[in-house]
This record gives structure tokens, C-alpha cells and sequence, in this order.
């Protein structure tokens, strides 16, 4: 067993990547001699976590999705388990990612070393059976949705808001403008956004449909550009193979630019729908899984929304598609209406900007140390 401080965070999912970096950062900025070790991805990894395995494994999606994979993730928790028992650290930290967290956190719960939850799982939408679970094994809960503070709360969970880190992320960027001249779109010129997602099941199930609006939206009046925003864990033959054959142009590595060039966003639900929030351009949210999958998952969510966006808003502030409702002509439909009403287009904004504020006011990789240093001594 090691006497050297340390901390496991385990962090599976692509869009936890930046929070846990500025999570490391923080850490590291209290006392550069902690090591952190676990599960993350590679800005993570650049900030000075020690990965056990390789994040592009980490991201899959769905329930029957993840069965040609659970020889590996068995293996991954074992290897875990292991680390975590012979490192003794400091605390463990979960972000996100419940399937393995929660299997992890009962896994080694016994050991009595603190277990803090970073971003919570979304058991106030369709979790609700986790609560007694997360209620016994996490000592505390660190959200960055306001309305979560007060769910935990209810349930006498220990919880603390502490902001989102898109706030952090975003403060100084370019401004809209800036950013149309970076990608070279010609002045006056209408961008729609297209953003099929983080993971390769995503892409395969949404690029197409997204792919085939944009065709019918380019004979649109004002004769659109479209920008498909990839990103680098999706191998770039996924998206070349779903494009060939159209002129849209296809980045990776550029999204944020990309959604604040836009006039106008359509996307995968998820995390995105917060970060086109926080730049304030409309979107149309749209979203296919596998029959299996949906079929489950309609039978578990209690909520009438599923973008995050229209859930903090508490009303649907932007259209979501669903399924064999995202059809390429609801989508081109509800991507017109905003495209030639004004006055829904600037409600929306004025909406999306409400969203921003409700997001905290920045600082949250500080905020979110001085919680857990109320655990553990880090400072």
C-alpha cells in the first residue's frame, strides 16, 4: 500500500474531459506533489492524470449498445478495484459516467475511502431507483445544475452546487464575428451548425438525417452555408463516409467556434445543447437511438423534455425531435421557422441567455476544491 498522497477520478465520457482537467488544475495548484490517477481523457491526461486505459474505449452509449464491450469494462472496474485498494488514496472522485461509477463506488465503499461525485448522473430524470444507492455510497455530491442542489437536497443527500464549467471555459473567447472570419464565412452569409455528437454511435445514427436536411435547407431562400463540427475521438472515415457526395464542409477540433459563428445550431441532445446555450444561438435538438434502447429508456425517463437546455429552462425552449419524429423534414421544418421569423428567433436568445445565467458565475474548478477540501485536506 502507498504512502504517497494521491486521488483516483474517473471520468469516461468525452464532454467530462474539460472539468476534469480544470478539476486537476485546481488540485494541483493546492499541492503539486498529489498524484492523480484513474480514467480520462486526454486533456486530463495533459493536465496529469495517469489513464489506466485508453478514453476512445470509454464512450459508448445505450443499453444494448455496451454488450459487445462488457468482457472490457469488467476487466477496466477489476483493474480499478486493484489500483484503487494497493494506492490507497486520498478520496475518489466519480464524474459523470454512472454504469461504471456507481459499480465502481459499491466496489470499493468498504475500503472507507471518501467517494465524491462530480456532476451528477441524471437520476432526477430517469435514475430515480440510483438515489438510495448514491444516498449510501457517495459522501458528497458536486452539481453544476442549480435545480439539482435542491433535488439532492430533498432526498437528505449531501450536495453542493458549484457552478458549471462552461462558464470557465468560455470567458474570453472570440467573439462571433471573430470566429466567422476564422472559419471563412462569407460575410452576410447564414451558417447552420451541424453537431451529431461525441460518440461514433451518434454519428452513424444522426450525421445522415442531419446530413439530408441540409439539403433541402441549402434551395432555402437564403442559400445557408453548413459546417459539420467533428470531434477527435470519432474516427474521420465515419465522417467522410456520411458526407461524401454533398459540399458541406466537415472540422474537427473547432466546435466552439463553430456554434458561436452560427446563426442557427442543429444538434444531438446532451451536453451540447448547454454549450450552444451559453453562445446563445437557436437550435434544433434532435436525437435517434437503438429501437431496444429507446424503448427502455422511454419506459425509465419521467421527464417531458430531454435537452438539458429546455430541463433548466423548465419549459421547452427550443424544439426537440425524438426519434422517428427526427425527420429530415421536421427538421427542416422547425430549422426554416427560425430561419424566417424574427420574432421567435429573438425570443429564443432572450431565452437561451436566461439558461447562461443560471449556469453560475465562473470559477467552478475552485469552487468545486474548496468543497471536497471540506472532505479531504488538499489546501
Amino acid at each position: 500500500m502507498s504512502d504517497k498522497k494521491s486521488i483516483f477520478i474517473c471520468a469516461g465520457d468525452p464532454s467530462a474531459d474539460f472539468p476534469g482537467k480544470n478539476l486537476i488544475e485546481e488540485i494541483k495548484r493546492c499541492d503539486s506533489n498529489i498524484d492523480i490517477f484513474g480514467l480520462g481523457g486526454p486533456i486530463m491526461q495533459e493536465a496529469g492524470l495517469s489513464s489506466l486505459a485508453d478514453y476512445k474505449k470509454l464512450a459508448v452509449l445505450g443499453f444494448w449498445e455496451i454488450i459487445p464491450q462488457v468482457f472490457f469494462f469488467r476487466k477496466l472496474l477489476k483493474q480499478a478495484v486493484i489500483k484503487i485498494e494497493n494506492s490507497n488514496p486520498m478520496a475518489v472522485i466519480l464524474i459523470d459516467y454512472p454504469g461504471f461509477n456507481l459499480r465502481l463506488a459499491r466496489r470499493i465503499k468498504h475500503l472507507g475511502i471518501p467517494i465524491i461525485y462530480y456532476i451528477s448522473p441524471q437520476v432526477w430524470a430517469w435514475g430515480k431507483k440510483r438515489l438510495a444507492q448514491i444516498k449510501y455510497l457517495v459522501d458528497l455530491m458536486l452539481v453544476i445544475f442549480p435545480f439539482e442542489e435542491e433535488f439532492y437536497r430533498r432526498h437528505q443527500i449531501p450536495v453542493k452546487f458549484v457552478g458549471h464549467p462552461i462558464i470557465d471555459r468560455y470567458q474570453d473567447f472570440p467573439d462571433a464575428e471573430t470566429c466567422r472570419d476564422k472559419l471563412k464565412i462569407e460575410s452576410g452569409k447564414k451558417l447552420i451548425a451541424l453537431l451529431p455528437g461525441s460518440r461514433i454511435q451518434e454519428v452513424k445514427r444522426m450525421l445522415p438525417v442531419m446530413i439530408e436536411s441540409a439539403k433541402r435547407l441549402s434551395h432555402y431562400e437564403s442559400h445557408p452555408e453548413f459546417i459539420v463540427a467533428g470531434v477527435d475521438n470519432v474516427p474521420r472515415s465515419i465522417y467522410d463516409n456520411i458526407i461524401s457526395g454533398s459540399e458541406i464542409r466537415m472540422i474537427i477540433g473547432q466546435t466552439p467556434e463553430i456554434i458561436n459563428a452560427a446563426d442557427l445550431v442543429i444538434t444531438s441532445s446532451g451536453t451540447a445543447t448547454v454549450e450552444i446555450a451559453y453562445f446563445g444561438t437557436p437550435m434544433v435538438v434532435i436525437y435517434k437511438t437503438g429501437v431496444l434502447t429507446f424503448r427502455i429508456a422511454k419506459w425509465l425517463i419521467s421527464l417531458d423534455s430531454i435537452a438539458m437546455v429546455n430541463i433548466i429552462a423548465g419549459r421547452k425552449i427550443v424544439p426537440e425531435l425524438i426519434q422517428d419524429d427526427a425527420s429530415v423534414a421536421n427538421i427542416t421544418r422547425e430549422a426554416i421557422s427560425f430561419l424566417s421569423d424574427n420574432e421567435k428567433y429573438n425570443r429564443t436568445v432572450k431565452d437561451l441567455n436566461a439558461v447562461q445565467i443560471k449556469l453560475g458565475e465562473g470559477d467552478s474548478g475552485r469552487r468545486t476544491v474548496e468543497a471536497i477540501n471540506e472532505i479531504i485536506s488538499i489546501c
